[in-house]
């Protein structure tokens, strides 16, 4: 089921990541209230980064159950375990070397040094298969019912590695896929697909800066999802954008509210 998206539009990318790591820790706490466990993708990129810093200095961290807690990728890129421009080398960083964390909840997709060597198809597999491990029987799915699934939002509208008209933005069977040929580098990448994507209870896209403002705009007009990958990540029952004012510049103001904090 797709859900229409929201908007939140905030002053300034600043005041966007600590809002939305409030609201994070909001979701997490009430997910491990109702549930016993939360269930979070993390995304990487400069906005996703933002947040996970503004998370690690927000004093509410410390409500999370981080011990109960299950984080995983919506993408990565293909590089040797420990480099600096892997997503989860710099969440590390960024927040998840400071909270405490279980090892075995934190779900790091595979380095091109690891158990399946530089087969990017391989390590895509894998990582499906342990997706489809930890999906429940209600899921009704190959991935777990992810409480938030987090995603940056590209200049070209490209979200996780789904480029535009790029095979992997195609897929509609398989929940991970290698990425060959990204028009960004590195070439090689593993990432989650729109149908895993769209089995997260809530999908949030985030946005800052005006070299955003165009994608945002053609994502949120009614865009195909070949050509333009984030119009076709929503989640089941909440689809959120995630901005502030100068990704939302060329929005029609129909669209959100002018008041917006």
């Amino acid at each position: 089921m797709s859900t229409a998206p929201q908007l939140v539009v905030h002053r300034d990318k600043e005041l966007m990541a600590q809002a939305a790591a409030a609201r994070l820790i909001t979701r997490i706490v009430d997910a491990q209230a109702s549930r016993g466990s939360a269930s979070v993708v993390l995304t990487g990129g400069r906005n996703g980064n933002g947040l996970l810093a503004a998370l690690a200095a927000a004093p509410a961290r410390d409500a999370i159950d981080w011990a109960r807690l299950d984080l995983w990728w919506g993408d990565e890129r293909f590089l040797p375990e420990g480099d600096p421009d892997r997503n989860v080398t710099q969440a590390r960083e960024a927040l998840l070397a400071s909270v405490p964390l279980d090892p075995r909840r934190v779900h790091a997709m595979p380095a091109s040094d690891g158990p399946y060597g530089t087969d990017v198809d391989a390590a895509a597999a894998g990582y499906a298969e342990e997706l489809a491990a930890a999906a429940a029987p209600e899921n009704h799915a190959s991935v777990p019912a992810f409480d938030v699934l987090m995603l940056g939002v590209g200049p070209d509208t490209h979200v996780a590695s789904l480029f535009p008209e790029l095979p992997a933005v195609r897929e509609t069977e398989r929940t991970v896929v290698g990425v060959h040929g990204a028009p960004k580098p590195p070439p090689t990448r593993v990432t989650l697909t729109l149908p895993a994507i769209r089995a997260a209870r809530e999908v949030w896209l985030l946005a800052a800066g005006e070299d955003k403002a165009e994608a945002a705009a053609i994502a949120l007009s009614g865009a195909g999802e070949i050509q333009a990958p984030a119009a076709g990540a929503h989640g089941r029952a909440r689809t959120l954008w995630l901005l502030d004012r100068p990704a939302a510049s060329q929005l029609p103001r129909a669209l959100y509210p002018p008041a917006s904090p």
